[in-house]
């Protein structure tokens, strides 16, 4: 038979076990709900990095971008079509294995005319700064690929721009090859601003992987100098880009970031030497 002392211990030895047990099972709990907050937080993290760098204003093999955040989303309430129905045909299929030869003169000037169902964007494209860039528009351009292709994207939150140049329509489309990054040292964009038209080169937010896509900015938008810029849009072609603007985005997803309400369609899309 055990003493009261013997008893005594025994007990306040037993009851120091259930507490030290206790003790261990609610550090167990907090580790895993701290793992399982950190997994949330990295997930939002992740996706809100890979919207920005490449969806956000990504191209040719989407993730981009890189969409907007809509702390700041502009209403887009619905508003009527405000473009005309897209002429008959469709989008081209081809690709290329690799990047077109250079057949353009650096130190000419050649325009982009984008005839678009909203009316007709006029793009001033820079040779000298964007060789690359602007010798591979004028091969697609002249190929047609542009041709009957719907421009996929619109933002209104925090980055202000319309993207096109995908004929599968998904900004996940590109023409089988990859473009170097240029001109990214244009103090136009050096302090981390593309100002209001501006042309550039959508990518999927990795050095060099600029294809097809590209987007027109249409208000001045905070961005890293990540993207080639490679040309500027005269004011008749800003005078519709705010018309496309102004009809909002389908915003369903994600508020400030969707397909256009307009129905923006490039018909026909040439590159001249002037």
């Amino acid at each position: 038979m055990v003493s009261k002392d013997q008893r005594r211990r025994q007990l306040a030895r037993e009851k120091y076990l259930r507490q030290q047990q206790r003790r261990t099972q609610q550090r167990s709990r907090a580790r895993k709900r701290n793992a399982a907050i950190a997994g949330v937080v990295a997930v939002v993290v992740a996706a809100g990095a890979a919207a920005w760098a490449s969806t956000g204003l990504g191209g040719d093999k989407k993730t981009t971008a890189d969409a907007a955040s809509t702390a700041s989303a502009t209403p887009t309430s619905k508003a009527p079509d405000p473009c005309a129905k897209p002429a008959a045909g469709s989008p081209g299929t081809k690709q290329w294995k690799s990047e077109p030869s250079m057949s353009i003169d650096s130190h000419a000037t050649y325009t982009m005319d984008l005839g678009t169902t909203c009316g007709d964007i006029k793009l001033k494209l820079d040779a000298a700064g964007a060789p690359h860039t602007v010798n591979s528009f004028k091969f697609l351009a002249d190929q047609g690929y542009f041709d009957h292709t719907r421009c996929h994207r619109l933002t209104t939150s925090n980055i202000y721009v319309l993207q096109c140049g995908d004929p599968t329509g998904s900004g996940q489309g590109g023409p089988g090859y990859t473009l170097p990054d240029e001109n990214l040292k244009d103090p136009a964009i050096a302090k981390g601003t593309y100002p209001a038209g501006t042309v550039a080169m959508a990518n999927t937010g990795q050095p060099h992987t600029g294809g097809s896509q590209f987007f027109l900015v249409y208000k001045d938008s905070p961005l890293p100098a990540s993207y080639t810029p490679f040309g500027s849009i005269d004011a008749d072609g800003m005078k519709v880009l705010q018309k496309i603007a102004g009809a909002g985005e389908d915003d369903s997803n994600n508020p400030g970031d969707g397909k256009p309400n307009a129905t923006v369609v490039i018909n026909k899309a040439t590159v001249t030497q002037s």
